[in-house]
């Protein structure tokens, strides 16, 4: 059976990820890219669907785990009767292949080790031929072949790898599992042990670039190294989560594909990178951006692959029984070929907020935005799928209509604040529509609140983005009633629900209720706190959704306050960012989302 997801550390080499137990296994790897068919599938069943451990061979606990400084080089120290040891993983930035680097040392004692390394290629469906044993072994199996080098000899165990050694104090051993395609030619030896100091420094001196200085300084450069691991680096873009199919609820079905890249997430992590002080990150997504966005406007996605391909069809591994006996295990996302408006906003959003930090400007990224805004002005009035990807029936999402709103008003800005050509005073009267049709079907008079869509009384924590946005100001007592009816509503035992699931709002859902709390969701609420004025209940939100992070500083996306544990796909990049987010928020008045809203047009 799987770990906790707590009990995970991630390692990775910005063009995919591995995540490895406090246990030593390595549960789960895809290769060569993060969309890849995964080589080590654990994690969504168990040791049979793949993984690879290495740790002691008799009775043992681990100790102590932590990154090396501010770097993805995980060190975990064991304990056994005879002796400690330590197990080193990481993977190298910038090798022309994916390599997984392991280097397990004897602390003190003499400690009996195993090496276990079970492939299974295609989602832990394919036993590989295995070629050559000893110190150097090949597995092979259609596209994919995997080499592992090692101080250590394996033998072929029922198909698997397995090396069993004694170390002593002051001894190594060195590992390197390495993806090439078939006909590559075969990878060279390397010194693991330099290799994993090259990492760590690698990843120390981009550490040092970061701005943030304040009191969350360490949870914010650890958001951010994540953030940097889940970014595929050749194109720019950013992935929701190195993983696919974590529940949202254990034993449920709300088990989706997260490692794409998602437009709703644009503007968060252009600000979070930014502020941060990582401009070519930021530029690098803002190309990306351009690039998934060529076609006509009324093909725009909701999210794209990590080099921009459209095509993620989605599919059942149905021979993996999923984390914690959560079924369906999903590849691929339908929710791809959904409309959701609000993308357009923060696509519009984020690159107005490109401009006004400074990025040199794309030559065709306001041609692109006025094509959008030409689409926009034909269906902003359109019913979507919203936010949360609803598969029920397509409503008018008041979130929706909101970011619409947001997408109009910087277009109005391009204009005025950039001396950009476009039809102003028509866009202005535009703007205003927009805003008044808001206020008037989208808001509970009798409860002084927003809702979740037009005509509805479910509530919905999106809404509370609105301020951020600049829709309406902190000041306003109907986002302050907003806020206050959201935080009675839907936090449960300190943290928020996405959305109510009472009446209508099961069957704009589509899908069976249940789910745990969302943790983006609840940095929302804290930044809506903030910038209503109420900086210190802000505060208090933060510092409990900081005190989930595992021992490494990772969260997931969601946390089920029954069990609880961290559930859903881990770890999250919109949760990082929107921590990144509210300890800038906490630290300044001119945080990223005060920026975001501090020239926006009200009424």
């Amino acid at each position: 059976m799987p770990l906790q997801l707590e009990d995970y550390g991630l390692i990775g080499d910005t063009r995919t990820a591995a995540l490895v137990g406090y246990d030593g296994s390595i549960d789960w790897l895809c290769v060569p890219r993060f969309d890849s068919a995964a080589c080590f599938a654990a994690l969504l069943g168990d040791e049979s669907h793949g993984r690879w451990l290495l740790a002691p061979a008799g009775g043992h606990r681990a100790t102590d785990r932590r990154y090396r400084g501010d770097s993805l080089v995980l060190e975990t120290d064991f304990t056994t009767a005879d002796g400690t040891v330590r197990v080193s993983d990481c993977m190298p930035i910038g090798s022309e292949h994916p390599d997984v680097f392991r280097r397990v040392e004897c602390l003190s004692g003499r400690v009996a080790m195993r090496s276990e390394v079970v492939i299974r290629l295609d989602y832990g469906n394919v036993a590989p031929w295995i070629r050559d044993t000893g110190r150097r072994s090949t597995a092979l199996a259609g596209p994919d072949r995997l080499t592992l080098d090692a101080d250590v000899e394996h033998v072929r165990r029922a198909g698997d790898l397995v090396a069993e050694f004694e170390l002593a104090e002051g001894d190594h051993a060195d590992f390197r599992l390495t993806w090439t395609a078939p006909r590559d030619q075969p990878p060279k030896h390397v010194d693991v042990g330099r290799a994993i100091q090259r990492t760590a420094k690698w990843w120390h001196e981009w550490s040092a670039q970061c701005r943030y200085d304040g009191r969350y300084r360490d949870a914010v450069v650890r958001s951010l190294i994540t953030l940097k691991a889940m970014t595929y680096e050749p194109s720019g873009g950013v992935v929701a989560a190195p993983t696919t199919s974590l529940p949202e609820q254990l034993g449920g079905v709300r088990n989706w594909d997260y490692r794409f890249c998602w437009i709703r997430d644009a503007t968060f992590t252009l600000l979070a990178l930014l502020d941060a002080g990582y401009e070519s990150e930021a530029k690098a997504w803002r190309e990306w951006l351009l690039r998934a966005l060529a076609g006509r406007p009324e093909q725009m996605q909701l999210m794209y692959g990590v080099e921009g391909e459209r095509r993620l069809t989605e599919y059942e591994l149905d021979w993996l029984p999923g984390y914690a006996n959560s079924r369906p295990v999903r590849a691929g996302n339908a929710a791809s070929e959904q409309f959701q408006l609000d993308v357009y906003g923060e696509l519009m959003d984020a690159l107005h907020q490109a401009r006004v930090h400074g990025i040199p400007p794309e030559e065709s990224a306001w041609d692109v935005q006025q094509a959008l805004m030409e689409f926009l002005e034909r269906h902003w009035s359109d019913p979507d799928d919203g936010i949360w990807e609803m598969r029920g029936q397509r409503q008018h999402f008041v979130h929706s209509k909101v970011m619409a709103w947001a997408a109009v008003d910087r277009a109005v800005r391009g204009i005025e604040e950039f001396g950009l050509p476009g039809p102003a005073d028509d866009w202005r009267r535009l703007r205003a529509e927009i805003h008044d049709e808001v206020c008037e079907k989208g808001y509970d008079r009798d409860r002084n609140t927003f809702t979740q869509y037009y005509g509805s009384r479910a509530l919905d924590a999106s809404v509370l983005l609105m301020g951020s946005v600049g829709f309406l100001p902190g000041s306003d007592k109907r986002y302050r009633g907003t806020i206050d009816a959201v935080a009675d509503e839907l936090c449960h035992d300190g943290f928020v629900s996405r959305y109510g699931v009472t009446g209508k709002a099961e069957q704009v859902d589509g899908l069976p209720p249940g789910e745990a709390s969302f943790l983006p969701c609840t940095l929302w609420l804290a930044d809506s706190y903030i910038l209503s004025g109420r900086k210190e209940q802000g505060r208090d939100v933060f510092e409990r959704v900081l005190r989930l992070s595992n021992d490494l500083g990772l969260l997931s996306e969601e946390y089920d306050t029954g069990q609880q544990r961290l559930v859903g796909n881990f770890p999250q990049a919109l949760t990082h960012l929107s921590l990144v987010t509210t300890a800038f928020d906490l630290e300044s008045r001119h945080g990223p989302s005060q920026r975001r809203a501090r020239k926006g047009r009200t009424r």
